[in-house]
Protein backbone atom coordinates (compact mmCIF):
# COMPACT_ATOMS: atom_id res chain seq x y z
CA UNK A 1 0.00 0.00 0.00
CA UNK A 2 0.91 3.63 -0.36
CA UNK A 3 0.99 5.12 3.14
CA UNK A 4 1.48 8.67 4.42
CA UNK A 5 2.69 9.48 7.92
CA UNK A 6 2.43 12.93 9.47
CA UNK A 7 5.28 13.63 11.86
CA UNK A 8 8.88 12.39 12.04
CA UNK A 9 8.90 12.02 15.81
CA UNK A 10 9.52 8.61 17.35
CA UNK A 11 5.92 7.46 16.84
CA UNK A 12 5.93 8.39 13.14
CA UNK A 13 9.40 7.03 12.46
CA UNK A 14 8.68 3.77 14.32
CA UNK A 15 5.55 3.27 12.21
CA UNK A 16 7.51 4.11 9.05
CA UNK A 17 10.28 1.66 10.00
CA UNK A 18 7.85 -1.27 10.23
CA UNK A 19 5.77 -0.29 7.20
CA UNK A 20 8.79 0.19 4.93
CA UNK A 21 10.25 -3.08 6.18
CA UNK A 22 6.97 -4.79 5.20
CA UNK A 23 7.32 -3.46 1.65
CA UNK A 24 4.86 -0.60 1.69
CA UNK A 25 5.45 2.69 -0.14
CA UNK A 26 5.89 5.15 2.74
CA UNK A 27 6.18 8.94 2.82
CA UNK A 28 6.71 10.88 6.06
CA UNK A 29 5.75 14.57 6.23
CA UNK A 30 7.63 16.58 8.85
CA UNK A 31 6.92 20.26 9.55
CA UNK A 32 10.41 21.04 10.90
CA UNK A 33 13.91 20.59 9.57
CA UNK A 34 14.84 17.54 11.65
CA UNK A 35 13.63 14.19 12.95
CA UNK A 36 12.69 13.59 16.57
CA UNK A 37 9.66 15.74 17.37
CA UNK A 38 9.61 16.61 21.08
CA UNK A 39 12.65 14.34 21.56
CA UNK A 40 14.78 16.31 19.10
CA UNK A 41 17.92 18.18 20.09
CA UNK A 42 20.39 20.81 19.00
CA UNK A 43 24.16 21.16 18.97
CA UNK A 44 26.01 24.38 19.80
CA UNK A 45 29.40 25.24 18.38
CA UNK A 46 32.13 23.24 20.08
CA UNK A 47 29.82 20.44 21.26
CA UNK A 48 30.41 16.82 20.26
CA UNK A 49 26.98 15.67 21.44
CA UNK A 50 23.54 17.15 20.87
CA UNK A 51 21.37 18.32 23.78
CA UNK A 52 17.64 17.66 23.98
CA UNK A 53 15.40 20.71 23.70
CA UNK A 54 13.18 19.23 26.41
CA UNK A 55 15.01 17.12 29.00
CA UNK A 56 14.61 13.40 28.38
CA UNK A 57 15.89 10.11 29.64
CA UNK A 58 15.02 6.44 29.26
CA UNK A 59 14.32 3.81 31.90
CA UNK A 60 15.55 0.23 32.12
CA UNK A 61 11.87 -0.80 31.85
CA UNK A 62 11.49 0.84 28.39
CA UNK A 63 11.16 -2.46 26.54
CA UNK A 64 9.70 -1.02 23.33
CA UNK A 65 12.40 1.61 22.93
CA UNK A 66 15.21 -0.78 23.84
CA UNK A 67 13.78 -3.43 21.54
CA UNK A 68 13.79 -0.97 18.65
CA UNK A 69 17.39 -0.02 19.45
CA UNK A 70 18.27 -3.73 19.29
CA UNK A 71 16.63 -4.03 15.84
CA UNK A 72 18.51 -0.95 14.65
CA UNK A 73 21.77 -2.52 15.79
CA UNK A 74 22.56 0.32 18.18
CA UNK A 75 21.63 -1.17 21.56
CA UNK A 76 25.29 -0.96 22.60
CA UNK A 77 25.06 2.83 22.34
CA UNK A 78 22.35 3.02 25.03
CA UNK A 79 23.72 3.33 28.58
CA UNK A 80 22.29 3.90 32.04
CA UNK A 81 24.06 6.12 34.57
CA UNK A 82 22.68 6.49 38.10
CA UNK A 83 22.57 10.25 38.80
CA UNK A 84 21.27 11.80 42.01
CA UNK A 85 17.67 13.03 42.02
CA UNK A 86 16.64 15.16 45.00
CA UNK A 87 13.45 16.70 46.40
CA UNK A 88 13.00 19.89 48.43
CA UNK A 89 11.90 19.67 52.04
CA UNK A 90 12.06 22.29 54.78
CA UNK A 91 14.73 24.39 53.09
CA UNK A 92 17.02 21.52 52.09
CA UNK A 93 17.30 18.87 49.37
CA UNK A 94 17.15 15.15 50.04
CA UNK A 95 17.53 12.11 47.81
CA UNK A 96 14.34 10.05 47.54
CA UNK A 97 15.35 7.63 44.80
CA UNK A 98 16.09 4.48 46.80
CA UNK A 99 14.75 2.57 49.85
CA UNK A 100 17.80 3.65 51.88
CA UNK A 101 17.24 7.30 50.97
CA UNK A 102 13.61 6.99 52.05
CA UNK A 103 14.65 5.58 55.44
CA UNK A 104 16.97 8.54 55.98
CA UNK A 105 14.45 11.17 54.87
CA UNK A 106 13.52 13.37 57.87
CA UNK A 107 10.15 14.46 56.45
CA UNK A 108 8.42 11.15 57.22
CA UNK A 109 7.92 9.35 60.51
CA UNK A 110 8.23 5.58 60.86
CA UNK A 111 4.52 5.02 60.21
CA UNK A 112 4.68 7.27 57.14
CA UNK A 113 7.65 5.31 55.80
CA UNK A 114 5.93 1.99 56.43
CA UNK A 115 2.75 3.12 54.66
CA UNK A 116 4.81 4.46 51.78
CA UNK A 117 6.78 1.23 51.44
CA UNK A 118 3.82 -1.15 51.59
CA UNK A 119 1.71 0.94 49.19
CA UNK A 120 4.58 1.40 46.76
CA UNK A 121 5.29 -2.34 46.68
CA UNK A 122 1.58 -3.06 46.23
CA UNK A 123 1.40 -0.76 43.21
CA UNK A 124 4.71 -1.89 41.77
CA UNK A 125 4.40 -5.64 42.22
CA UNK A 126 0.76 -6.62 42.68
CA UNK A 127 -1.30 -4.31 40.47
CA UNK A 128 -0.88 -5.67 36.95
CA UNK A 129 -3.42 -3.37 35.31
CA UNK A 130 -4.13 -0.16 37.18
CA UNK A 131 -6.74 1.20 34.77
CA UNK A 132 -9.46 0.56 37.37
CA UNK A 133 -7.76 3.14 39.59
CA UNK A 134 -8.92 5.90 37.24
CA UNK A 135 -12.15 6.22 39.24
CA UNK A 136 -10.13 7.90 42.04
CA UNK A 137 -8.01 11.01 42.03
CA UNK A 138 -4.32 10.43 42.63
CA UNK A 139 -4.36 12.91 45.50
CA UNK A 140 -7.33 11.30 47.25
CA UNK A 141 -6.10 7.72 46.76
CA UNK A 142 -2.65 8.55 48.11
CA UNK A 143 -4.10 10.35 51.13
CA UNK A 144 -6.10 7.24 52.02
CA UNK A 145 -3.21 4.80 51.49
CA UNK A 146 0.16 6.46 52.01
CA UNK A 147 -1.39 9.05 54.32
CA UNK A 148 -1.76 12.87 54.43
CA UNK A 149 1.86 13.47 55.42
CA UNK A 150 3.43 11.56 52.52
CA UNK A 151 0.89 13.04 50.11
CA UNK A 152 1.52 16.62 51.18
CA UNK A 153 5.32 16.31 51.21
CA UNK A 154 5.84 14.15 48.12
CA UNK A 155 2.86 13.71 45.79
CA UNK A 156 1.06 17.04 46.09
CA UNK A 157 4.09 19.16 45.05
CA UNK A 158 4.72 16.85 42.09
CA UNK A 159 1.11 16.89 40.90
CA UNK A 160 0.73 20.64 41.42
CA UNK A 161 3.99 21.34 39.62
CA UNK A 162 3.07 19.13 36.68
CA UNK A 163 -0.65 19.83 36.34
CA UNK A 164 -1.20 23.20 38.03
CA UNK A 165 -4.89 23.91 38.62
CA UNK A 166 -5.78 20.37 37.53
CA UNK A 167 -3.66 18.66 40.22
CA UNK A 168 -6.64 17.57 42.33
CA UNK A 169 -8.40 16.12 39.25
CA UNK A 170 -5.64 13.86 37.89
CA UNK A 171 -6.58 10.20 38.28
CA UNK A 172 -4.69 7.48 40.13
CA UNK A 173 -4.29 5.19 37.11
CA UNK A 174 -1.89 7.72 35.60
CA UNK A 175 0.18 7.87 38.80
CA UNK A 176 0.20 4.05 39.04
CA UNK A 177 1.55 3.81 35.49
CA UNK A 178 4.23 6.38 36.29
CA UNK A 179 5.31 4.50 39.41
CA UNK A 180 5.61 1.09 37.76
CA UNK A 181 7.61 2.31 34.76
CA UNK A 182 10.15 4.57 36.49
CA UNK A 183 13.55 3.19 37.48
CA UNK A 184 16.46 4.73 39.45
CA UNK A 185 18.84 4.25 36.52
CA UNK A 186 18.26 6.79 33.74
CA UNK A 187 19.24 6.00 30.19
CA UNK A 188 20.58 8.02 27.30
CA UNK A 189 22.24 7.51 23.92
CA UNK A 190 25.78 8.15 22.75
CA UNK A 191 25.74 11.48 20.96
CA UNK A 192 22.38 12.49 22.42
CA UNK A 193 18.78 11.63 21.58
CA UNK A 194 19.04 13.47 18.25
CA UNK A 195 21.71 10.98 17.20
CA UNK A 196 19.26 8.14 17.91
CA UNK A 197 16.47 9.88 15.99
CA UNK A 198 18.83 10.50 13.06
CA UNK A 199 19.87 6.84 13.05
CA UNK A 200 16.24 5.74 13.03
CA UNK A 201 15.42 8.18 10.21
CA UNK A 202 18.41 6.95 8.19
CA UNK A 203 17.31 3.33 8.53
CA UNK A 204 13.73 4.27 7.60
CA UNK A 205 15.08 5.88 4.41
CA UNK A 206 17.36 2.88 3.87
CA UNK A 207 14.28 0.69 3.75
CA UNK A 208 12.86 2.75 0.90
CA UNK A 209 10.71 5.32 2.70
CA UNK A 210 10.81 9.05 1.94
CA UNK A 211 10.97 11.77 4.61
CA UNK A 212 10.04 15.30 3.53
CA UNK A 213 11.27 17.89 6.02
CA UNK A 214 9.96 21.47 6.22
CA UNK A 215 6.71 20.33 4.59
CA UNK A 216 3.80 20.60 7.06
CA UNK A 217 0.48 18.99 6.14
CA UNK A 218 -2.33 21.53 5.90
CA UNK A 219 -5.32 19.40 4.90
CA UNK A 220 -6.41 15.75 5.02
CA UNK A 221 -9.51 14.27 3.40
CA UNK A 222 -10.78 10.80 2.49
CA UNK A 223 -13.04 9.76 -0.38
CA UNK A 224 -13.65 6.58 -2.36
CA UNK A 225 -11.04 4.63 -0.41
CA UNK A 226 -8.27 7.18 -1.02
CA UNK A 227 -6.74 9.66 1.42
CA UNK A 228 -5.68 13.02 0.02
CA UNK A 229 -2.85 14.84 1.77
CA UNK A 230 -2.20 18.51 1.01
CA UNK A 231 0.73 20.70 1.93
CA UNK A 232 1.50 24.25 0.82
CA UNK A 233 3.28 22.86 -2.23
CA UNK A 234 1.94 19.36 -2.93
CA UNK A 235 -1.23 17.27 -3.22
CA UNK A 236 -0.94 13.46 -3.14
CA UNK A 237 -3.24 10.44 -2.73
CA UNK A 238 -2.57 7.49 -0.42
CA UNK A 239 -4.23 4.26 0.66
CA UNK A 240 -3.62 4.95 4.34
CA UNK A 241 -2.67 7.88 6.54
CA UNK A 242 -1.19 7.74 10.05
CA UNK A 243 -1.09 11.08 11.85
CA UNK A 244 1.13 11.51 14.90
CA UNK A 245 0.20 15.16 15.47
CA UNK A 246 -1.46 16.60 18.56
CA UNK A 247 -5.22 15.94 18.74
CA UNK A 248 -6.08 19.61 18.24
CA UNK A 249 -3.91 19.89 15.15
CA UNK A 250 -5.54 16.74 13.78
CA UNK A 251 -8.98 18.31 14.22
CA UNK A 252 -7.76 21.39 12.36
CA UNK A 253 -6.20 19.67 9.34
CA UNK A 254 -8.98 17.08 8.95
CA UNK A 255 -12.16 19.19 8.91
CA UNK A 256 -14.25 16.32 7.50
CA UNK A 257 -13.97 14.38 10.75
CA UNK A 258 -17.42 14.11 12.35
CA UNK A 259 -18.21 16.21 15.40
CA UNK A 260 -18.46 13.07 17.56
CA UNK A 261 -14.73 12.49 17.00
CA UNK A 262 -13.46 16.08 16.85
CA UNK A 263 -15.34 16.74 20.07
CA UNK A 264 -13.10 14.18 21.76
CA UNK A 265 -9.99 15.61 20.12
CA UNK A 266 -10.78 19.17 21.17
CA UNK A 267 -12.01 18.10 24.59
CA UNK A 268 -8.64 16.70 25.62
CA UNK A 269 -6.72 18.95 28.01
CA UNK A 270 -2.97 19.41 28.02
CA UNK A 271 -0.39 21.55 29.76
CA UNK A 272 2.10 23.66 27.83
CA UNK A 273 5.83 23.31 28.55
CA UNK A 274 8.55 25.94 28.79
CA UNK A 275 12.26 25.17 29.12
CA UNK A 276 15.10 27.67 29.53
CA UNK A 277 18.54 26.14 28.94
CA UNK A 278 21.70 27.84 30.19
CA UNK A 279 25.28 27.04 29.28
CA UNK A 280 27.36 28.35 32.19
CA UNK A 281 31.08 28.50 32.88
CA UNK A 282 31.15 26.83 36.30
CA UNK A 283 29.66 23.75 37.93
CA UNK A 284 26.58 24.80 39.93
CA UNK A 285 25.73 21.79 42.16
CA UNK A 286 26.55 18.11 42.67
CA UNK A 287 23.06 16.75 41.91
CA UNK A 288 21.33 16.05 38.60
CA UNK A 289 17.62 16.61 39.12
CA UNK A 290 15.93 18.97 41.62
CA UNK A 291 12.17 18.63 42.15
CA UNK A 292 10.94 22.04 43.28
CA UNK A 293 7.60 22.75 45.01
CA UNK A 294 5.91 25.96 43.92
CA UNK A 295 5.16 26.94 47.52
CA UNK A 296 8.92 27.14 48.16
CA UNK A 297 9.06 30.14 45.84
CA UNK A 298 10.81 28.62 42.84
CA UNK A 299 9.52 29.93 39.49
CA UNK A 300 9.98 26.57 37.74
CA UNK A 301 9.11 22.93 38.45
CA UNK A 302 12.53 21.36 37.93
CA UNK A 303 16.14 22.44 37.77
CA UNK A 304 18.22 19.86 35.95
CA UNK A 305 22.02 20.07 35.85
CA UNK A 306 22.50 17.92 32.78
CA UNK A 307 26.27 17.76 33.12
CA UNK A 308 25.89 15.96 36.45
CA UNK A 309 24.31 13.20 34.32
CA UNK A 310 26.63 13.30 31.31
CA UNK A 311 30.19 14.71 31.31
CA UNK A 312 30.66 18.34 30.35
CA UNK A 313 33.42 17.27 27.96
CA UNK A 314 30.72 16.21 25.49
CA UNK A 315 29.55 19.83 25.42
CA UNK A 316 32.78 21.73 25.04
CA UNK A 317 33.24 21.97 28.81
CA UNK A 318 29.95 23.83 29.33
CA UNK A 319 27.88 23.20 32.44
CA UNK A 320 24.31 22.83 31.18
CA UNK A 321 21.20 23.71 33.18
CA UNK A 322 17.54 23.18 32.37
CA UNK A 323 14.90 25.31 34.11
CA UNK A 324 11.64 23.65 33.09
CA UNK A 325 7.98 24.03 33.87
CA UNK A 326 4.54 22.82 32.82
CA UNK A 327 2.21 25.79 32.54
CA UNK A 328 -1.16 26.93 31.21
CA UNK A 329 -1.24 27.87 27.54
CA UNK A 330 -1.79 31.55 28.37
CA UNK A 331 0.99 31.72 30.98
CA UNK A 332 3.45 34.59 30.58
CA UNK A 333 6.33 32.12 30.12
CA UNK A 334 4.92 31.39 26.67
CA UNK A 335 5.58 34.97 25.55
CA UNK A 336 8.39 36.39 27.70
CA UNK A 337 11.68 36.88 25.89
CA UNK A 338 14.68 34.74 26.73
CA UNK A 339 16.30 37.72 28.44
CA UNK A 340 13.21 38.33 30.56
CA UNK A 341 13.15 34.67 31.58
CA UNK A 342 16.81 34.77 32.61
CA UNK A 343 16.22 37.89 34.69
CA UNK A 344 13.25 36.16 36.35
CA UNK A 345 15.17 32.95 37.09
CA UNK A 346 18.61 34.19 38.22
CA UNK A 347 17.62 34.82 41.89
CA UNK A 348 16.25 31.27 42.18
CA UNK A 349 19.35 29.74 40.60
CA UNK A 350 21.42 31.62 43.19
CA UNK A 351 19.56 29.66 45.88
CA UNK A 352 21.42 26.58 44.63
CA UNK A 353 24.76 28.37 44.57
CA UNK A 354 25.08 31.95 45.92
CA UNK A 355 28.18 32.56 43.81
CA UNK A 356 26.15 32.30 40.59
CA UNK A 357 25.41 35.48 38.66
CA UNK A 358 24.67 36.39 35.04
CA UNK A 359 28.38 36.63 34.20
CA UNK A 360 28.49 32.83 34.43
CA UNK A 361 26.10 32.48 31.47
CA UNK A 362 27.92 31.79 28.22
CA UNK A 363 24.85 31.04 26.08
CA UNK A 364 21.15 30.36 26.47
CA UNK A 365 18.16 28.91 24.59
CA UNK A 366 14.44 28.73 25.18
CA UNK A 367 11.98 26.14 23.89
CA UNK A 368 8.21 26.11 24.31
CA UNK A 369 5.35 23.89 23.19
CA UNK A 370 1.60 24.03 23.71
CA UNK A 371 1.38 20.23 23.72
CA UNK A 372 3.66 19.31 26.59
CA UNK A 373 1.70 17.11 29.01
CA UNK A 374 -1.75 15.54 28.55
CA UNK A 375 -4.00 15.84 31.61
CA UNK A 376 -5.77 12.57 32.60
CA UNK A 377 -8.96 13.27 34.54
CA UNK A 378 -11.02 10.80 36.60
CA UNK A 379 -12.60 8.23 34.27
CA UNK A 380 -10.26 9.35 31.52
CA UNK A 381 -10.40 6.16 29.44
CA UNK A 382 -13.79 7.20 28.05
CA UNK A 383 -12.24 10.45 26.77
CA UNK A 384 -9.53 8.80 24.65
CA UNK A 385 -10.22 9.00 20.90
CA UNK A 386 -9.90 5.74 18.97
CA UNK A 387 -6.72 5.17 16.96
CA UNK A 388 -8.92 4.52 13.91
CA UNK A 389 -10.65 7.76 13.00
CA UNK A 390 -14.08 7.78 11.32
CA UNK A 391 -12.40 8.85 8.05
CA UNK A 392 -11.73 5.85 5.84
CA UNK A 393 -8.05 4.91 5.90
CA UNK A 394 -7.08 7.60 8.45
CA UNK A 395 -5.47 6.78 11.82
CA UNK A 396 -4.27 8.89 14.75
CA UNK A 397 -1.46 8.00 17.18
CA UNK A 398 -0.74 10.79 19.67
CA UNK A 399 0.79 10.89 23.14
CA UNK A 400 -2.72 11.53 24.50
CA UNK A 401 -3.58 7.96 23.50
CA UNK A 402 -0.85 6.07 25.39
CA UNK A 403 -2.92 6.44 28.59
CA UNK A 404 -2.70 5.36 31.36
CA UNK A 405 1.01 5.62 30.71
CA UNK A 406 2.76 8.97 30.74
CA UNK A 407 3.91 10.50 27.47
CA UNK A 408 7.46 9.61 26.58
CA UNK A 409 9.71 8.12 23.92
CA UNK A 410 9.11 4.49 24.90
CA UNK A 411 5.35 4.77 24.50
CA UNK A 412 5.76 6.81 21.31
CA UNK A 413 7.60 3.83 19.83
CA UNK A 414 4.94 1.41 21.13
CA UNK A 415 1.93 3.32 19.78
CA UNK A 416 3.65 4.01 16.44
CA UNK A 417 4.37 0.33 15.83
CA UNK A 418 0.93 -0.70 17.10
CA UNK A 419 -0.96 1.65 14.79
CA UNK A 420 1.22 0.63 11.82
CA UNK A 421 0.12 -2.97 12.37
CA UNK A 422 -3.54 -2.06 12.84
CA UNK A 423 -3.66 0.19 9.79
CA UNK A 424 -2.43 -2.56 7.47
CA UNK A 425 -4.34 -5.56 8.84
Amino acid sequence: MKIAIIGAGLAGLSAAFDLAQAGHDVKVYEATEQAGGLASGFKAEGWDWSLEKYYHHWFTSDDDLLGLAEELGVRDKVFFPRPETVAYYDGKFYALDSPLALLKFPGFGLIDKARFGFTYLYLKLLVKDGTHLEKDTAMGWMQRTMGPRVTDVLWRPMLEGKFGKYADKVNMAWLWARIITRTPKLGTYQGGFQAFCDELAAQVIGRGAVIEYNNPVTHVSSEDGKVTVKTDTTVEEFDRLISTTSPRLMAKIAPDLPESYTGKLEGLTSMAASVLILAIKEKLTDSYWFNLPKEAGYPFLAMVEHTNFLPAEHYGGDTLLYCGDYIDHDHEYMTLTKEEMIERFVPSIQRFNPDFDESWIRDSWIFRTNYGQPVPFVGHSKNIPALKTPLDGVWLASMSQVYPYDRGTNFAVEIGRRVAKLATE
